[in-house]
């Protein structure tokens, strides 16, 4: 029997660009772009637009966590997956990812070969300007401090990545907001998990408007929330 995989898509008002990304996933399964069969979870973060009906609509899975916050979602959606999900990969909702490049992060995990895959926008293509100017530098400075302070060598704290589920469960996964995705490539790097970057491409959104790099403010407090986690995990060492 096929390893099964859970794909998790934490949503905030994206139903304009539900219909492709889905439309995209489907396509990927139904030609074997997956290590095996795939279970699509949509968790619906408090949206006010009509992201939770699109997505059932199109045959996903809907969760519903109204309490705003990307980890509480990807949280949620861990919930839903079930313990029989060999595999839990994460995905944006606006488009940006590009749905064929799972097999990219899957294959290394069912071979034996990775704990964690972290799709790389920065080793991959990106279309121009699919990454803000304050995106790229807080990308920067992060993955720098990951280096000088932890010597964990990450190009990226890209969305797109998928884990083996006892890999994820070691981890114990607590952040609720914009320091998931460092606290677990932090979490990663200390307990020895082998963690693997490969390259991704990446889109400019479809629709809507961006929940971090849209405004300074989010932006910022996005930032500043990656630096303090970085920070306070050092200390507590």
């Amino acid at each position: 029997m096929a390893e099964r995989v859970a794909l998790i898509i934490p949503a905030l008002n994206e139903e304009q660009s539900l219909p492709g990304v889905l439309a995209e996933i489907a396509h990927t399964a139904l030609l074997g772009g997956s290590a095996g069969p795939m279970q699509v979870i949509v968790v619906d973060n408090g949206s006010t637009d009509r992201t939770a009906e699109v997505a059932r609509a199109l045959g996903a899975q809907v969760v519903s966590e109204p309490r705003r916050g990307y980890g509480r979602a990807c949280l949620a959606g861990i919930d839903a997956a079930g313990s029989d999900a060999s595999f839990i990969a994460f995905m944006d909702a606006d488009g940006s990812d590009v749905p064929a490049d799972l097999t990219h992060l899957l294959t290394p995990i069912a071979s034996g070969e990775a704990d964690l895959v972290i799709g790389s926008r920065m080793l991959g293509e990106r279309q121009q300007d699919s990454l803000s100017l304050q995106q790229r530098f807080g990308n920067r400075l992060a993955t720098w401090l990951l280096r000088v302070l932890y010597n964990a060598r990450y190009t990226d704290l890209g969305p797109f990545r998928a884990i083996r589920r006892e890999a994820l469960l070691r981890l114990a996964m607590r952040d609720t907001n914009f320091g998931w995705t460092i606290e677990m490539q932090i979490k990663a790097h200390q307990l020895g998990l082998r963690v693997l970057e490969v390259p991704v491409r990446h889109r400019r959104r479809r629709g809507g408007e961006s929940k971090i790099s849209g405004s300074l403010p989010g932006s910022l407090l996005a930032g500043l929330k990656i630096i303090w986690t970085i920070l306070r995990y050092r200390v507590s060492v």
